[in-house]
């Protein structure tokens, strides 16, 4: 373990708290995944690239990670969409979990150690329902089992919501079967037509709850008790605080998780992002518009996870200039290996691996504290050698090999900065200014060709 402190924000006590593993030596891990009822949309994507983030930090700091997320492939939304479109759900929801995995990979995020799927753990479950019922926190009321929070007086702690606020936000179904509005369903019996969307269990055949899988599957891959549990600060209630109430529930003596974590929302345009607004915006799509991967994983980073993002144009081409910026910074490195970028990331993965962070200690101490990659950025490029940035550009995920090949197929931003302020010189009749700004591109190796409708392009010469 290397003597490196690290510092995350935990929902629990509301502050930054010193991380260390229950061994000192291995970190666990479990994080909210994919509903796979439609490809990923760049909400998503950054649940995925902030805790490979995490990820990749603990594998720096600590001798042993595990890293599990789930996949939920049973929910209304799924089956809906099934129905809709005349698939298998199995045969629908593979194909969508490869889509998942197609979209993290281009934005450059590890697998998981485990990726485990809610329909490969029904045993799982109803084991831990039948717990519950054991211990006289759940009941069985017109083939439901629904938990009882009355048999569990923390419940709130987590969101520190009242029990009026809970029953607010979560929704909840009103059910003259149920002894208190607030009890959450367990196990829901099969709705008339759904029979092959459901399982057999002790209490009928039916579908599980949507939060005990994670508290199953967690509980599975992690033991009782492990250190962080994250996710979108959406999911803190109703799912983690039920999470949290089945867990320790059934496992008598259980704490559950240590840390919890959340990353912020999405919008665009400043809006959130929906449906109705017609603004969801799949990661599929902007890569296939030309938006490459590193520059969207460069872009989640901008702005602590913590806080709110906001995807628009201008911020996109901050991401791109950052992007290039890191890719400038360590062609020379690359240049000492006569340019062979695969021998350069061996080198710089290694010395990640032999490392005690000595070398870029200043960098990582930012980055320690709650994965701040906002300040990280701001000083990367100050007082620092051009190894010490490849190894903390590698470390976020940057691998040179990537940055050099982005920097040779991508315009730099500062030309396309010049060819934008041509176009403000022409609408303002400023044609001194505007021949100018064009001999300035060309000087730099591009050409502006000047569209009918009013665009342009850039050729390079």
């Amino acid at each position: 373990m290397k003597n490196l402190p690290l510092y995350l924000y935990n929902a629990v006590t509301k502050r930054k708290d010193h991380f260390l593993p229950d061994d000192l030596k291995h970190a666990r891990m479990y994080i909210c995944g994919p509903t796979v009822y439609q490809r990923p949309h760049i909400g998503n994507i950054r649940v995925a690239v902030t805790y490979d983030l995490l990820y990749r930090l603990l594998k720096f700091i600590f001798p042993k990670v595990t890293y599990v997320m789930n996949i939920t492939d049973i929910d209304d939304k799924i089956i809906d969409a099934c129905k809709a479109n005349g698939m298998e759900m199995s045969t629908f929801t593979e194909d969508l979990v490869k889509a998942y995995e197609e979209d993290t990979r281009a934005v450059m995020c590890l697998p998981p150690d485990h990726f485990p799927r809610a329909t490969d753990n029904i045993k799982e479950m109803i084991s831990m329902i039948q717990k519950l019922l054991d211990n006289g926190h759940a009941y069985v009321a017109q083939e439901h089992v629904l938990f009882k929070i009355d048999t569990y007086p923390k419940y709130g702690s987590l969101s520190r919501r009242t029990l009026d606020e809970m029953i607010a936000g979560a929704r909840v179904e009103v059910a003259e079967f149920k002894e208190n509005p607030a009890d959450f369903v367990l196990w829901k019996p099969a709705p008339q037509g759904e029979d092959k969307f459901c399982f057999d269990s002790p209490w009928g055949r039916g579908r599980p709850g949507w939060h005990i899988e994670c508290s199953a599957m967690s509980t599975k891959y992690l033991g009782k008790d492990f250190e962080i549990h994250g996710g979108g600060i959406d999911l803190m209630f109703p799912h983690h605080e039920n999470e949290i109430a089945q867990a320790v529930c059934a496992n008598k003596g259980s704490s559950f998780a240590r840390v919890w974590l959340h990353n912020g929302f999405l919008t665009v345009d400043g809006e959130k992002m929906s449906k109705s607004a017609n603004n969801v915006i799949l990661l599929n799509d902007l890569i296939n518009d030309g938006v490459p991967g590193i520059v969207m994983r460069y872009f989640y980073f901008m702005t602590h996870y913590r806080k709110p993002l906001d995807y628009n144009k201008n911020a996109l081409h901050l991401a791109n200039k950052g992007v290039m910026r890191m890719a400038k910074a360590i062609e020379p490195l690359i240049a000492t290996y006569d340019y062979d970028v695969e021998a350069c990331d061996a080198d710089m993965e290694k010395a990640l691996l032999e490392s005690n962070g000595d070398e870029i200690s200043d960098l990582l101490t930012i980055l320690c504290n709650d994965l701040n990659t906002q300040g990280l950025f701001a000083n990367m490029f100050s007082k620092n050698s051009v190894r010490n940035i490849a190894m903390v550009t590698t470390l976020l995920g940057f691998k040179p090999s990537l940055l050099y090949q982005y920097k040779n197929t991508e315009i730099d931003p500062e030309i396309i900065d010049l060819a934008n302020e041509r176009e403000r010189a022409k609408l303002d009749k400023d044609w001194l200014i505007a021949d100018a700004l064009r001999d300035q591109v060309l000087a730099r190796g591009y050409s502006i060709m000047d569209q009918k409708d009013g665009t342009y392009k850039l050729i390079k010469l």
